[in-house]
């Protein structure tokens, strides 16, 4: 197992924060073979040191004619369909001449209408559609910070990743994670999108709950087999 600390926004990640990931998680028992406090085979396992890598798989992707530059905004499109969880990237907006090619976001342009499978571990057979249920992706953005789908991509190239296992509403991610493992000709690993764990309302965990967070629980005398026995009952209850 791997600890991979995914610090690239400088805005909501800070230097505590990331000690008490460390903490916190080896408090409920969770233990890695290689991580930030560990070192490893492959370190940095800190995002914000591995920008070199990063920058080159900017450069693999520019060069193969897989990415573009883009002055249009998340928010803008946003505007679009401001009911949509995840609007689509209008194709009209592909061929922006006047983007330049500093301080601009980086999409990759996905292949139009391709069905994108994949075997999950948890869901079975998933099917994504593109331009249906999902559009061109930012893999770097307009502040010079690469995106979280190519970042992760990259360390999971770099570091021999296998499998990854994640919550459920990452499986459109995962399409669109696919088609940058194809297009930097690197082998994706398996997956498993776990159901989420959720409040009694049924909404799902946030950082602005930190009410129901693992440093408050514990904080409130709560042990490790309690929060992970409540954790696994309701997912029990979000799969029934």
């Amino acid at each position: 197992m791997v600890f991979r600390l995914e610090d690239l926004d400088p805005q909501r990640c800070r230097p505590e924060y990331a000690q008490a990931s460390l903490d916190d998680l080896r408090w409920l028992g969770i233990v890695w073979q290689e991580g930030p406090d560990i070192g490893g085979p492959h370190t940095p396992y800190v995002q914000s040191e591995r920008r070199p890598l990063y920058l080159q798989a900017w450069q693999d992707l520019r060069e193969a004619g897989w990415i573009y530059p883009s002055r249009h905004s998340r928010k803008e499109i946003s505007t679009l369909a401001p009911h949509e969880e995840e609007p689509i990237f209008p194709v009209e907006w592909r061929n922006d001449e006047s983007a330049e090619r500093t301080g601009v976001n980086w999409r990759f342009r996905v292949p139009d209408h391709e069905t994108i499978s994949f075997l999950d571990g948890h869901f079975g057979p998933v099917e994504k559609t593109a331009l249906r249920d999902f559009g061109d992706f930012q893999i770097w953005n307009r502040d010079d910070i690469p995106a979280y789908e190519l970042a992760v991509v990259v360390d999971d190239i770099a570091m021999g990743i296998t499998e990854v296992v994640r919550g459920a509403d990452l499986l459109t991610s995962t399409a669109r994670q696919l088609l940058l493992y194809r297009a930097l000709k690197a082998k994706p690993p398996k997956f498993y999108h776990c159901p989420l764990v959720t409040d009694e309302q049924g909404q799902r965990l946030a950082k602005r709950q930190a009410a129901l967070s693992l440093r408050a629980m514990r904080e409130a005398g709560q042990t490790p087999r309690e929060i992970l026995a409540e954790a696994a009952g309701r997912i029990s209850r979000a799969v029934q």
